[in-house]
């Protein structure tokens, strides 16, 4: 099917008449930019082809920065907001419940749809009563790049499967031109990276069914932390406190690293670029478990979001729907995942051009989907916004040396009775 035709059908069977009854509905549509690419490019070209297949709408892409300055830009907004839809983090979502400012989806997502998305996408869209608020879009993991070429020159011909084997190789592959390996956790946001380590240790952040309840104070962020900290400071295989998080891809398309810790929204870009064979594996960032694998990762990414003041028309409603089933549809997932690197959220996308030929020409593509087998949603939780604040300056801490390691079991115990504080009116007795 070509995409204009496809994109006619979506048209045809999106609004079901109610467009017509308003004229030029314009749908202002936020859309951040958060890694390397021409994709703006790509969603003008979307917005170009629903317009010509939807008379009536027009979608206004408005080019708001990262995530963070987005989500600034929509709450500085705050009850009666501009923006329609958004590509907003799928960790945001109780933050934005809270305001009142989203539309719940229930109403809209079809049972297809829900059973064509992979399950664990769905675990940052859905609040503790089972309620969908948003639709996965734009979705990553971390992933393990690697320099095949460097990897083969020291003697090893498989990635790492946990992390005593990711150190063996780190330690092998530095030399005085370059680090053995990168883990951008440099800066004021390193929790999403952390995330692959703690749950690769065994107790993620968040309790998946309990968003009052947050896990800080662990034996097992201790131990993952105490593992990244050492990197740099014991082994010297990565800068001391990290590298950070734009000059990661940088540097190791530049061959200044070996191996490095990135999400997978930065695949293409990486994979267009390289003078060298990329090999791409799952996350090593745990101790080995009975199979000898220590992976981990946290999912990432996007959500759509369908915002309202209370105002908006039913016809504007079904126009922003409009937009966010056209770019969730299988169709466009398989282009989208192939033009960025992040993972097709919809199942069928992967059998379908230009996904499927491309995971065959290039099988790192795959690589992310497959790790969602073993991922745990991102952390979320009431709050969101000010428990992430609270864990990042913490881990920002202890990752940087500000706080030694002999001190950072009582930062984490003081973090996490910020958190429980924070918490406590959600707490149910």
């Amino acid at each position: 099917m070509s995409r204009k035709l496809m994109f006619v059908l979506l048209g045809l069977l999106a609004l079901v008449g109610a467009v017509q009854a308003q004229e030029d509905i314009v749908i202002d549509f936020y859309y951040p930019i958060a890694v390397d690419g021409p994709l703006t490019e790509v969603i003008q070209g979307y917005a170009d082809d629903f317009m010509a297949a939807n008379e009536g709408i027009t979608i206004n892409p408005v080019y708001t920065g990262n995530y963070n300055q987005t989500r600034d830009t929509i709450r500085t907004e705050g009850a009666d907001p501009i923006v329609d839809v958004a590509v907003m983090l799928a960790i945001d979502l109780y933050s934005f419940i809270e305001e009142g400012t989203i539309v719940p989806l229930d109403e809209f997502v079809s049972e297809e749809q829900y059973a064509d998305t992979f399950e664990v996408l769905w675990g940052n869209s859905i609040d503790e009563e089972g309620v969908i608020w948003s639709v996965p879009f734009q979705r990553s993991t971390p992933v393990l790049y690697y320099n095949v070429d460097m990897l083969a020159e020291a003697g090893f011909t498989e990635a790492p499967k946990n992390n005593e084997e990711l150190l063996e190789m780190a330690m092998a592959l530095t030399t005085e031109e370059r680090y053995g390996l990168l883990v951008p956790v440099q800066g004021t946001f390193p929790i999403w990276m952390v995330e692959s380590f703690v749950n690769a240790y065994g107790q993620p952040f968040a309790e998946p069914e309990d968003p009052a309840t947050v896990y800080l104070d662990t034996p097992e962020t201790l131990a993952a932390l105490t593992y990244l900290v050492e990197l740099g400071t014991v082994h010297e295989v990565m800068p001391a406190g990290g590298s950070v998080w734009g000059d990661t891809p940088t540097a190791f398309l530049a061959g200044q690293a070996a191996m490095i810790y990135h999400t997978t929204g930065s695949l293409t870009n990486i994979l267009n670029n390289a003078t060298f064979e990329v090999g791409v594996a799952f996350t090593p960032s745990g101790p080995a478990g009975e199979d000898g694998t220590g992976y981990g990762t946290p999912t990432g990414g996007g959500n759509l979001y369908v915002f309202d003041n209370g105002t908006k028309s039913e016809e504007e409603i079904a126009a922003a729907w409009a937009w966010v089933e056209y770019l969730s549809s299988p169709e466009i997932q398989a282009d989208w995942g192939a033009q960025s690197g992040y993972i097709a959220a919809r199942i069928s996308a992967w059998e379908l051009e230009p996904l499927a030929s491309l995971v065959a020409e290039r099988p790192q593509y795959a690589v992310a989907r497959d790790q969602l087998e073993i991922a745990d949603r991102e952390f979320a939780s009431y709050r969101t916004i000010d428990a992430q604040n609270i864990i990042n300056v913490t881990l920002s801490g202890i990752l940087s040396g500000q706080v030694a390691l002999e001190d950072a079991p009582a930062a984490l115990t003081e973090a996490q009775g910020q958190i429980d504080e924070l918490l406590e009116e959600y707490r149910v007795e």
